[in-house]
């Protein structure tokens, strides 16, 4: 989800926008079969668009092919948007997210909606780049749940910006009953977690060679177990 273009742009730039289109294949079947169907490619786009110290835009867009012969089996769209108009260097922060995905052999299925309300902070560390956030997350579950999401953004650059590793790592916690027939009858609240380390090396002007790792806890599954699932991937900005 949101890169090193992020927090670079938050620290020096009035104005920016970045785009940029990213291929991945992953391999999730070939490393944990049971749990996974096929391995499948994934494309994502990203436009960021900031404005100095006042505020930033994030749009990202995820197309994951993981249908029968390939086709497209889940849609996956993030919002954020952060504003200052203060001194201190806190950001209000809005984010949502939500999508749509078709199982096997045609059954459709929701990414629940999720809104949050909150506050983000950008911070430097010996020349690399980090941002936290703390929100109230909705998730608009039949049964909706009311929940803290913890958000941390990170990124440096070696070698003049020709080898860089980004990521974020996202915590939240949400409700086990969620009004479906297949959470019925469970109580309390559940931790879920996702990460998306990423390596990207230059190869060309706007193409780099990379990989995403993507790390799950209790959002593909409700066992007790984290997935790290690995990608090939290539990335074009522009």
């Amino acid at each position: 989800m949101k890169t090193l273009l992020l927090l670079v742009s938050v620290f020096f730039s009035p104005l920016v926008r970045a785009q940029q289109l990213q291929f991945h294949y992953d391999f999730r079947h070939s490393i944990d079969p049971t749990q996974n169907r096929r391995n499948y490619a994934t494309l994502v786009f990203e436009y960021f668009k900031s404005n100095d110290s006042t505020g930033s835009f994030l749009l990202k867009m995820q197309t994951d092919f993981s249908g029968e012969n390939n086709n497209i089996g889940q849609l996956f769209l993030q919002v954020s948007k952060n504003l200052r108009y203060w001194r201190p260097p806190l950001y209000l922060s809005l984010t949502y997210s939500g999508g749509l995905g078709v199982a096997p052999p045609a059954y459709g299925y929701y990414l629940t909606n999720s809104f949050g309300i909150g506050v983000a902070y950008p911070f430097q560390w010996k020349g690399a780049w980090f941002s936290t956030s703390l929100v109230y997350r909705y998730n608009a579950f039949p049964k909706a749940s009311h929940d803290p999401q913890l958000t941390f953004y990170f990124g440096k650059g070696f070698f003049q910006y020709k080898l860089m590793i980004a990521g974020s790592l996202v915590g939240w916690s949400e409700n086990r009953n969620q009004g479906t027939d297949y959470t019925a009858g469970q109580q309390g609240k559940k931790i879920a977690f996702f990460g998306d380390p990423q390596l990207w090396l230059k190869i060309g002007k706007s193409v780099s060679l990379g990989s995403r790792i993507n790390l799950y806890y209790h959002t593909l599954t409700s066992e007790n177990r984290i997935q790290v699932y690995p990608t090939l991937a290539l990335k074009t900005q522009f």
